[in-house]
């Protein structure tokens, strides 16, 4: 028997109660006499118990109070009488009724804030589910608003595709490029990219009189990238560079182009 479980499983309340049998009683002990953390929190236990008792006691109609102060009173007078042993044995079960009462009632209270405690924490967990639930649907809506808009975007009429295979160096690579000269967008398809070593990165490039600019890394089994657009490009150029790309193409890894 560990703390986690102790704790976990209330085994501390069911103790209060009386609901433990005698081989859980006693190995419950054995850990309170080595553990001075979990005695506190079962001093804290019975402190809480102590006062439910106290904030839920009613207070009896003042007809009650009358009635027994005058059925007291007689016993205590009949008390001389030689039939005083019994009006004491009478008085004494009374009180042993209203304090088992008393227990009953407390006990009661007390197991009802022991399942509002466990009911509140199982509304927390459940807060924290939902709450992580929430994020997750933000995202998926969130990308599904971004994917929307890139689809919007390479169906434009004003948008044109091109289409780039590869050559001997990688024959199997095919990629789409849609260039949108209005708008000003590039937005590229790389998922027939062969896929590379985690070393190497795919970047594509834009001839612009015979000066090859960055427009940025081309991640392979993507469908939509968005890249960079240069202005009065002649051609599109995709790479093989060094992961995180370089300030200038490696013009002996070019693995395919096309002319706008």
């Amino acid at each position: 028997m560990d703390k986690k479980k102790i704790i976990e499983e209330g085994l501390l309340e069911r103790y209060i109660l009386g609901t433990l049998s005698i081989e859980e009683e006693n190995l419950l002990l054995e850990v309170l006499s080595t553990d001075e953390a979990l005695k506190e929190h079962m001093q804290e236990l019975e402190a809480d118990f102590e006062q439910i008792g106290k904030e839920n006691a009613i207070e009896p109609p003042a007809n009650i109070k009358a009635r027994l102060r005058t059925s007291l009173g007689e016993e205590r007078t009949d008390s001389r009488s030689p039939a005083s042993g019994s009006a004491s044995t009478l008085q004494s079960g009374r009180l042993m009724v209203a304090a088992s009462l008393a227990a009953l009632f407390a006990l009661g209270s007390f197991w009802l804030y022991v399942q509002w405690q466990r009911s509140l924490d199982d509304f927390n967990n459940l807060q924290v589910q939902t709450n992580q639930l929430q994020e997750r649907l933000s995202g998926l809506e969130r990308q599904y608003a971004s994917t929307r808009e890139r689809y919007t975007t390479i169906n434009d009429p004003e948008a044109i595709p091109l289409y780039l295979v590869g050559n001997q160096k990688s024959p199997e690579s095919r990629v789409t490029a849609y260039v949108n000269h209005k708008s000003k967008t590039v937005i590229v398809n790389s998922l027939g990219l062969v896929p590379l070593e985690r070393e190497r990165a795919y970047q594509m490039w834009a001839d612009v009189e015979g000066e090859m600019i960055n427009m940025g890394l081309l991640p392979d089994g993507h469908e939509y990238i968005p890249l960079r657009y240069i202005e009065k490009a002649e051609s599109l150029n995709i790479t093989v560079e060094p992961a995180g790309g370089s300030e200038h193409p490696t013009v002996q890894n070019l693995i395919t182009n096309v002319y706008l």
